[in-house]
């Protein structure tokens, strides 16, 4: 038996049968519902279910509360169809998004940002284009037939001088990416990747002052995001924050504050949460979205764009809407690792 899914607002559709997920279904038929570790444990393909029901395999409840499935909101990479149904993803764009591509791209050059961050610079085949919106990303297909996710640190525009992505990929010891990455990785070797993904992008039909927030490498589609904003000579308001453990680890700090110089608009808040004496720090310290509600206690007239650690996004959204953020407004890509899928 086959179901209708319907997404609102945006009045898309896709069939599904009862033995796949939303989320497979929807990848399928090329409609992009974001999401993140495909495993239950980020909950970044949250939506809420309007009408119809749905069965769910096991998920981690970090990505899910029981007071949000009351509240009738589903993980798309855990919940089948039982019925038609009727769906609520704000994220979700139109029928024109760029479409899904695989693809073989080579390393062209490896840059060591800090001791754990390498700034991974691919060159795609000058035959095929990848067209995407700054702040999406790629998957990374592994001989095993797994992935990772990066999400692409230069704006699309780039595409027309020098076709390439730029990813930011943070060490995780025994991770089997990351180990190769910072290991026996080469330039010249090939690697191959999947996308466009995720509704993780600017809004562009908004005058509201933003929010930019990052931890970590979550600062790639943020750095996307700006250039972004200056190429299209966007002039909202706009303060980035940006969340690291110690003053070393700001690996973007001489960028960020070249395009601070030309665009009066842009207001940069760097936050450390465990700075140790000999840093000499003497910035904002502590959590970096609580660095956002000393500066705005008030976020009902703004939007807000997040990515990082999964705890610092789902904080995030939680005390913003407590400050007045309409949930319409927050959009966010959550960075999940291989740990954070076994819930460790």
């Amino acid at each position: 038996m086959t179901y209708t899914i319907t997404i609102d607002p945006s009045g898309r559709q896709f069939s599904a049968q009862p033995d796949e997920t939303l989320l497979a279904a929807a990848i399928r038929q090329g409609v992009p519902l974001p999401y993140g570790c495909q495993d239950g444990a980020c909950g970044s393909c949250k939506c809420k279910k309007l009408q119809g029901e749905v069965l769910h395999d096991p998920y981690q409840a970090k990505a899910l509360s029981e007071q949000e499935a009351s509240a009738g909101l589903i993980l798309a990479c855990r919940a089948h169809a039982q019925s038609d149904l009727r769906l609520e993803s704000r994220q979700v764009g139109a029928a024109d998004a760029f479409p899904v591509k695989r693809l073989p791209v080579r390393v062209s050059r490896l840059q060591r940002a800090t001791p754990d961050v390498m700034i991974l610079h691919l060159q795609l085949p000058a035959s095929d284009a990848l067209g995407y919106h700054a702040g999406q990303y790629v998957d990374v297909l592994l001989r095993d037939g797994s992935r990772r996710s990066y999400s692409m640190a230069n704006a699309p525009h780039f595409q027309a001088l020098a076709p390439g992505l730029e990813l930011h990929i943070r060490h995780l010891p025994g991770g089997l990416f990351t180990d190769h990455v910072f290991g026996a990785m080469k330039e010249k070797e090939i690697l191959r990747i999947e996308g466009p993904h995720g509704g993780f992008y600017l809004r562009e039909g908004s005058n509201k002052p933003m929010i930019l927030l990052a931890s970590g490498t979550g600062m790639a589609p943020i750095k996307a995001l700006i250039e972004h904003l200056r190429f299209k000579n966007i002039e909202r308001p706009t303060t980035l924050y940006w969340g690291v453990r110690r003053p070393s680890d700001l690996y973007l700090n001489d960028w960020i504050a070249a395009q601070c110089a030309d665009m009066p608009m842009l207001r940069y808040v760097p936050v450390v949460s465990d700075a140790l004496p000999e840093d000499g720090w003497s910035g904002r310290s502590g959590f970096v979205h609580r660095a956002v509600l000393q500066d705005f206690p008030d976020l009902s007239g703004h939007q807000v764009y997040a990515c990082g650690a999964p705890v610092m996004v789902q904080a995030a959204q939680r005390d913003f809407a407590a400050a007045g953020l309409p949930a319409d407004e927050f959009y966010a890509d959550a960075f999940t690792s291989a740990l954070d899928k076994l819930g460790a």
